[in-house]
């Protein structure tokens, strides 16, 4: 099994190892439309929500929409325990909280917004130390956060081989900045992304890694 190569597995949340029904987010663009005067399509909030585009930021200035505008509408309309009631945890993603090594979860989500979803799904325990990505700590790609979560799991860069487990670019990024092997988990498929994305695992569900694995 790919888990047993490593002494440790840091991994993202949102797209990696759940997902929400189409019909929260697709209501979110709708309300932060409304409060910019800028309707959304199904395909632009689809974008945004998933990170399809890369850099969220880069994606809302190509369509002159300002980040210093966006992000606080966008923030004050989520519904924290909505979002947890519609959020599903993907099938495969249940070897998580099976691994016998220390676990970090590093995440863009928010605190306010990633709490009620651990909970409500009951997988806090699959995690030694959750990390929120935040201006001070940084953003991935920046390894920052994955230092952070390595410092608060026990683990060393030097001595110590891990592995970190992400749905997006950014997340390739931050492994291999970090010094870490990267596995890109592509829910969305490339013609929906529109570009593909490296990594040293490339799977469309972690059941490939288990499966490849198993066959070796």
């Amino acid at each position: 099994m790919v888990a047993r190569e490593y002494d440790y597995w840091l991994l993202d949340l949102d797209g990696t190892l759940i997902d929400v029904d189409w019909s929260y987010p697709r209501s979110v663009f709708d309300r932060v439309g409304d409060r910019l005067g800028r309707e959304f399509t199904d395909r632009e909030a689809e974008i945004l929500w998933h990170g399809l585009g890369g850099n969220r930021n880069d994606q809302l200035r190509e369509w002159d929409i300002d980040p210093e505008d966006f992000w606080p509408a966008f923030h004050d309309i989520e519904d924290p325990q909505r979002r947890a009631e519609e959020t599903y945890l993907y099938d495969d993603a249940a070897f998580v909280g099976e691994l016998d090594c220390p676990v970090g979860l590093v995440t863009h989500c928010q605190p306010f917004l990633a709490n009620p979803v651990l909970d409500e799904l009951d997988i806090r325990d699959w995690f030694d130390t959750v990390i929120c990505c935040d201006e001070e700590l940084g953003w991935k790609p920046d390894p920052a956060p994955l230092h952070h979560a390595r410092e608060q799991i026990g683990v060393h860069q030097n001595g110590h081989d891990g592995v970190y487990a992400g749905d997006g670019a950014s997340d390739v990024g931050a492994a291999w900045n970090a010094g870490l092997d990267a596995i890109h988990v592509e829910r969305h498929g490339h013609h929906r992304r529109e570009q593909c994305v490296l990594g040293d695992y490339r799977v469309e569900t972690f059941d490939e890694l288990l499966a490849n694995a198993s066959a070796d």
